[in-house]
């Protein structure tokens, strides 16, 4: 059994870099696929919208991380072990609901990534609330408005 002091030092260092990479990557890459979606309704192209996406987000973060601060200040872990964290995380939370884009049909790629979409809205404030004691319908309320903008920017810039 962890003690407390050894429990907060992991979610300092790997969960709390994990969850913003999750977070990012499976936020901040919405618009970008969903918007290539709908403007060129061509899954193949959505795919590498959403792969060039997820890769450039995930070494933009880890980067990011790693170049914040070194760690002894704030106590949140070598910066490299930080980046890679958040780095490979992001290209995660990117990536999944990118791969249903490699189906031929457009229709059953869009609805394969809503549902993974869900999934990882769950999975993001399941995490809130279980490492952060969020309480988990306030941590849903709000990871679901913050990744419901973006999808809707993604929707208006494709369909405009």
């Amino acid at each position: 059994m962890k003690s407390e002091q050894e429990q907060n030092k992991f979610v300092l260092q790997t969960v709390q870099p994990a969850l913003a990479g999750l977070m990012d990557g499976s936020v901040s890459t919405l618009a970008p696929i969903f918007a290539a979606a709908f403007a060129t309704k061509n899954p193949h192209v959505t795919f590498l919208v959403g792969l060039s996406a997820a890769v450039g987000a995930g070494i933009s973060m880890a980067f990011a991380e790693a170049l914040s601060d070194d760690g002894k200040l704030t106590g949140r872990g070598h910066p490299f072990r930080r980046g890679v964290v958040i780095g490979l995380m992001t290209l995660i939370g990117g990536i999944f609901h990118t791969i249903p884009f490699l189906l031929s049909d457009i229709h059953a790629a869009l609805t394969i990534a809503y549902l993974v979409v869900g999934v990882e809205l769950i999975a993001i404030a399941y995490i809130r609330y279980y490492y952060f004691n969020m309480r988990f319908w306030l941590s849903m309320l709000q990871v679901v408005v913050g990744g419901t903008l973006v999808f809707a920017a993604g929707i208006i810039i494709g369909t405009a």
